[in-house]
């Protein structure tokens, strides 16, 4: 099981945070061709092998969850703080959005063609990730995509590093090394995205994408 000191401490910050993350966050979309272009090619992805039926697993506001529906997925959302179930459910009124665990998600074994995971596994403790992995697999059906995006770690050597978030403990991950953790975990990668940091960030972090399937 997921550590519990760790989970109740980011859902409790995610809560006090979370009105303050949707206005900075809810239209970020709009100013990323390379996120729209990436969730795009997940959607078609998605779509080629399935019903369409995908969990955007840590939503958040729900912001991503709206995107996709209007790529034509059935998309829901699923995030451990009530407090940004509560703002996403007020924003889009006409999507499902449930308070849950990434560890424990409660949907049924091989029952989504799609599970979208962007920088919701950050705050996992490293040897807690695998569980996470697991569900992610245990939810997919057979040909079902998991695109999962997450900030690079810088040295090879140290396949995590710990960094400052602004809400709660973060942790930075070596692709080829979580690459490696969902092939362990029934997922293969398909592909990947590598997004340099701009000069303007303020964090000088790689963005990765990885896109894997279900066998």
């Amino acid at each position: 099981m997921i550590e519990h000191d760790a989970l109740t401490a980011t859902r409790v910050a995610y809560d006090a945070a979370a009105s303050t993350y949707a206005q900075l966050f809810r239209d970020s979309l709009r100013d990323s061709p390379l996120d729209r272009a990436i969730l795009g090619v997940f959607a078609e992805a998605v779509s080629a092998n399935g019903d369409g039926r995908v969990a955007d697993l840590g939503c958040g506001p729900g912001h991503v969850t709206a995107y996709l529906d209007g790529l034509g997925l059935a998309a829901f959302g699923v995030d451990a703080s009530p407090a940004m179930i509560e703002l996403a459910r007020e924003a889009y009124p006409g999507l499902r959005f449930d308070v849950g665990s990434m560890a424990a998600s409660g949907i049924a074994d091989g029952a989504l063609s799609g599970v979208l995971s962007r920088w919701s596994v950050i705050h996992t403790p490293p040897r807690e990730l695998p569980v996470i992995l697991s569900e992610f697999h245990r939810v997919l059906a057979p040909g079902g995509h998991l695109l999962i995006g997450f900030s690079a770690s810088e040295d090879p050597s140290h396949p995590t590093q710990v960094f400052d978030h602004a809400v709660a403990p973060a942790y930075r991950w070596w692709p080829d090394h979580l690459a490696a953790l969902l092939r362990e975990s029934g997922l293969a990668e398909v592909a990947r995205t590598v997004r340099e940091p701009q000069p303007t960030d303020r964090r000088q972090f790689k963005e990765i994408h990885l896109l894997a399937r279900k066998a």
